[in-house]
């Protein structure tokens, strides 16, 4: 990389283009949820139409991210995050002035494509582009507006549809899109990753089996779990999952190496970001139902009313990068993670037709924290197992199972919900909500003992790097 390519880049520049980017690409999981019934009064549909506005998005999204991940190491980063940034940008547009259910759903799988370019390589463009000593802060709050994003994604939706239009749901990523290509192109320092050929069968293979997998478990909770279209996903998925491990354990250049899976730090790590995803979505999926389902607010008021769980991050988030840099990542994301198991089940232990705000304060605050705590530790754990110029398919693939965690969250959570209780009375969403919530309290509790098996700092840090190892880039920031 050039000196001057170098100076182009810069540590604030770089934390603020690549957490704007994945707010963006993150608050799109959820944004629409709230806005279903405005967008059905508008646009007409059934109810399996609206249910594909949000599935049609989190299908390319998920299927997608380790794709858009090695496009990024073999054409350039910066290079494909902008088509990414682009493409999201237009579909929003598309998405606001749609006519119709169906131009709508086109224009959300779209918006999936571009984020899923876009989403994996904001992360490693931050790494570029932070100091090592540094990167903890950096990570914690691009971490923070990450988690800011998935968890306020029914609150903003809510309110905008509520006291403004549904269409500025997708308006509102028009104007942040065009702000940041422009800033992108001048102030992000382009890399690469190992510049090996792209791996056209298992980017097949991996595509393929995530779209099974992720399409069966979107489907199954809206067409039953016994459809043939959902089952045909689901196992035709997993065996072309498991056809990608067998072909990357053979392939010469490898879209994601196994190897990678024999680092403890690695695994641990993706591990842990699977079930926490898992136990957080199907939570907040059920919780923002019941505030307004059964406690009678408003979109607006239950989404203010989740603050202490979902804006907590941004605070607790920061001080947790902190805190990593200095004691290392796996004593504060397993921390962080036990405490989320807390609060949900004392959330769980809580909830009843008349339950006071205040009863249920402490396991949101509880919650709050926990996430903070996890999200930027996390972050740095993923970029630090593996070299620099594997980051990018590797936060390809931690994004991936995210994704795949939270699929799985709402589908396991809400087939509990359904089997327990159900939405004829208040009284039977809770019959339905408790058992939810102590399962998803028990898999994010499962998830920080995923997190235990992560090797301490002290002996990450002893490991002598390979010779074949290279030193993440640090670029010093444009002055001024």
């Amino acid at each position: 990389m050039s000196q001057q390519t170098a100076r182009r880049g810069g540590t604030v520049w770089a934390l603020v283009i690549t957490s704007v980017a994945g707010f963006m690409a993150a608050l799109d999981n959820l944004v629409v949820t709230t806005a279903l019934p405005s967008i059905r009064k508008d646009l007409g549909g059934a109810l399996g139409d609206l249910e594909w506005t949000v599935s049609a998005y989190t299908l390319t999204f998920a299927v997608l991210l380790m794709f858009g991940a090695a496009l990024g190491d073999r054409f350039g980063r910066r290079r494909l995050f902008l088509a990414g940034l682009t493409v999201f940008t237009g579909a929003s547009a598309a998405a606001a002035m749609a006519t119709g259910i169906d131009s709508l759903i086109a224009a959300r799988a779209v918006q999936g494509v571009g984020a899923a370019i876009m989403m994996p390589l904001t992360l490693t463009l931050l790494t570029a582009a932070v100091p090592a000593a540094k990167r903890g802060m950096a990570y914690g709050i691009w971490g923070a507006v990450n988690g800011l994003a998935v968890a306020s994604g029914p609150l903003i939706g809510g309110s905008l549809t509520e006291h403004v239009s549904w269409h500025w749901i997708f308006w509102l990523n028009v104007p942040l899109g065009l702000a940041l290509l422009p800033l992108a192109r001048l102030r992000l320092a382009e890399s690469y990753g190992t510049g090996a050929p792209l791996d056209v069968p298992g980017t097949l293979l991996a595509s393929g089996g995530l779209f099974g997998i992720v399409y069966g478990l979107v489907r199954g909770p809206a067409d039953g779990w016994t459809a043939p279209l959902v089952l045909t996903g689901l196992f035709a998925g997993t065996a072309l999952l498991t056809a990608f491990v067998g072909y990357s354990l053979r392939a010469k250049n490898p879209m994601l190496p196994m190897r990678l899976f024999r680092s403890r730090a690695f695994s641990g790590i993706n591990a842990a970001s699977l079930l926490m995803f898992l136990g957080m979505f199907g939570s907040i999926f059920l919780l923002s139902q019941f505030m307004q389902g059964v406690l009678g607010y408003s979109p607006t008021e239950a989404g203010l009313r989740m603050l202490p769980w979902t804006g907590m991050p941004m605070i607790a988030a920061p001080i947790a990068g902190i805190l990593s840099d200095r004691i290392g990542g796996r004593p504060v994301v397993a921390t962080g993670l036990f405490l989320q198991a807390v609060g949900l089940g004392w959330m769980a232990s809580v909830v009843a037709p008349g339950v006071s705000y205040g009863a249920q304060l402490p396991a949101l605050v509880i919650s709050g924290i926990g996430m903070g705590l996890y999200f930027a530790p996390a972050a740095n754990l993923v970029m630090s197992s593996v070299r620099a110029t594997e980051q990018g398919i590797a936060s390809g693939a931690n994004n991936a199972l995210r994704e795949v965690g939270g699929a799985l969250g709402i589908a396991i959570m809400s087939s509990i919900f359904s089997a327990q209780g159900g939405y004829e009375s208040a009284q039977t969403f809770v019959d339905g909500l408790q058992p939810a919530l102590v399962t998803g309290s028990a898999v994010v509790a499962l998830a920080g003992l995923a997190a235990l098996l992560i090797p301490r700092r002290r002996a990450t840090q002893a490991a002598a790097p390979t010779p074949t190892d290279e030193p993440t880039p640090t670029l010093e920031p444009v002055a001024g």
